[in-house]
């Protein structure tokens, strides 16, 4: 399991612990209590965590694209390409990355005015329902918001189909459907999660202070929130023998 393609999934993992933690705890303990209140700390802690996660993981799915792009279209330079250092390098400039784009967008939404009622059209404090709450101007946070989605939306997305169509065209060379489903099968996992992150990420933030579809965000959070992370353990471990030969060999 030492290969880089494991290294960048334990990474997503942590990132979807990270994520599902800054929400489900707080959410469990209003539907416990039958309440649905959360202090401004907790509301401009809860955005960070998320939006930390969120970004950060839109990055590392363009990175994992890299990887499986090396390893179909370079397989004879794969080991060279992915060194340990290379890996270690392209994590810490992807959570480099996330960490100042999630404290920028924080720390301008939480010098914000909020004049009542403060009620978050959501079941989680992001970024699009808070600032729909503000009184005062939110015009430089929304732009950051528009500038993170393009670059890290959009841009992202971008250089994840531009890796697959690379990617399809080596896989159409192939000779033979065994070998062309072979090399097809170590990415449709990762094609899969990015179409549902991508679509629902770029969905919500495209219009940040938007009103009329505050029900659909509602169910369109959920999706990245609560579904994604738990269908990643179930494509990217379950689905794989590798890491169930190791998990029933530690059991």
């Amino acid at each position: 399991l030492h290969t880089p393609m494991y290294f960048f999934i334990s990474n997503l993992a942590f990132l979807d612990l990270v994520g599902i933690s800054s929400v489900l705890p707080k959410m469990l303990e209003n539907l416990i209590l039958g309440k649905n209140t959360i202090s401004f700390e907790g509301c401009v802690a809860q955005l960070y965590a998320f939006t930390f996660s969120a970004s950060t993981e839109l990055i590392l799915l363009t990175v994992m694209s890299y990887d499986r792009y090396l390893a179909i279209c370079q397989p004879l330079h794969y080991m060279t390409m992915m060194s340990k250092g290379t890996c270690i390098s392209l994590m810490a400039s992807v959570w480099g990355i996330g960490t100042i784009n999630s404290l920028i967008n924080t720390i301008l939404l939480a010098q914000l005015d909020f004049c009542g009622p403060n009620l978050v059209q959501n079941f989680l404090c992001e970024i699009p329902p808070v600032l729909a709450l503000s009184c005062s101007s939110t015009y430089l946070s929304k732009i950051t918001v528009y500038m993170a989605d393009i670059i890290l939306g959009m841009g992202n997305f971008l250089l994840v189909i531009f890796s697959y169509c690379l990617i399809i065209i080596t896989i159409l060379k192939i000779q033979g459907s065994a070998g062309k489903w072979k090399a097809f099968s170590t990415c449709s996992s990762h094609l899969a999660i990015v179409g549902l992150f991508y679509s629902t990420i770029i969905y919500t933030y495209i219009q940040p202070t938007s009103t009329a579809v505050e029900k659909k965000n509602k169910t369109v959070s959920i999706m990245y929130t609560l579904v994604t992370p738990i269908l990643n353990p179930l494509i990217y471990s379950l689905r794989n023998k590798v890491i169930k030969a190791a998990f029933w060999k530690i059991v």
